[in-house]
């Protein structure tokens, strides 16, 4: 583990030479490779307007080794999903002694398996839907049992929806189980929260204004995340202020009990009957492609994508070994 530099974490960059050569990290090899060049895209085009001499950096095509000896400075994380997203990559950096964006190798590789996360989470003490793990097709009548109807089924370490899939009948849920162990071998269920979708930015231990999402689709899905038109983003969300307010708290809570740092989302649904917010899901590299979340927050909020690039990046700071 690094040893970080005190007080790095508040620390602001003056120009863009401030950062050195940045390595945009994009692309790798996971399911999420079409999203990541995306985001990473975006990013790169944002730091370049901002001054910063930043370099796309595709670890499926060169070794990571070549960060330190092509004398990067620091990496602008934009790797979906496994690989960049699980605590690898950033492992790799800290032993390359290459100060990164966004949360460390505990938090990372924690939030990207859901259900690990959901156990800390509620181990806490906040709400979670009631969920069973789907260890083998035998355990799907109790899940049935447990949950109930309609019901998500996930993969437990995949990203933007792939694999995840909403049962609403029991005669669909050996295809779901079927399909999310496809993308991975640990599967788990949950009760389907009826109620709106809400997400929060995380940016340097400050939660930006809530979205609720409205997809055209049955849940919020891959098409409805990156590709589909029709998807209804709501910022401000609607909330009344103590309700907004709670949520906030709710998220800034969920990423500091996952030892989350720098940026990232923190996913609720709301039950419709009750008002109740329920946890869903840590998100440390959101999507930064123009349909993504947290850029969008972020303008509700008065910070422009190049400024939101240009603030992540300088979450990197609190990663410099003394």
């Amino acid at each position: 583990m690094s040893l970080l530099r005190a007080n790095s974490a508040s620390r602001r960059a003056q120009a863009g030479a401030d950062f050195g050569k940045v390595a945009v990290l994009l692309g790798g090899d996971s399911s999420e490779r079409e999203i990541s060049l995306l985001s990473g895209n975006a990013v790169l085009a944002g730091l370049k307007r901002r001054g910063v001499n930043a370099q796309a950096f595709d670890p499926r095509d060169r070794p990571v080794e070549a960060l330190r000896s092509e004398g990067f400075a620091r990496a602008w994380n934009a790797l979906h999903g496994p690989g960049g997203e699980d605590g690898l990559m950033q492992g790799a950096l800290e032993w390359l002694g290459i100060p990164y964006t966004g949360s460390g190798v505990l938090a990372s590789a924690l939030t990207m398996d859901k259900l690990k996360t959901k156990r800390v989470v509620v181990g806490a003490g906040f709400s979670a839907p009631e969920y069973a793990v789907l260890g083998e097709a035998a355990d799907l009548p109790k899940a049935l049992s447990l949950i109930g109807l309609p019901m998500m089924v996930k993969p437990a370490s995949q990203g933007s929806s792939v694999g995840m899939s909403k049962v609403k009948a029991a005669a669909d849920l050996a295809n779901a189980y079927q399909e999310a162990r496809a993308v991975d071998p640990l599967v788990f269920a949950e009760r389907f929260i009826e109620g709106a979708e809400y997400t929060v930015g995380v940016l340097k231990d400050q939660a930006l204004p809530s979205i609720r999402i409205q997809p055209a689709t049955e849940f919020y899905d891959y098409q409805a995340k990156y590709f589909r038109d029709d998807t209804q983003y709501h910022c401000p969300s609607g909330l009344d202020d103590a309700a907004e307010a709670e949520l906030k708290a709710a998220a800034l809570a969920a990423f500091r009990v996952t030892d989350c740092s720098g940026w990232g989302r923190v996913d609720f649904m709301r039950d419709a009957a009750s008002g109740q917010f329920y946890f869903i899901e840590i998100n440390t590299t959101p999507g930064m492609t123009d349909h993504s979340l947290v850029p969008m927050a972020a303008r509700q909020a008065g910070i422009d994508f190049a400024e939101l690039v240009w603030r992540v990046l300088e979450t990197s700071f609190a990663r410099e070994r003394k």
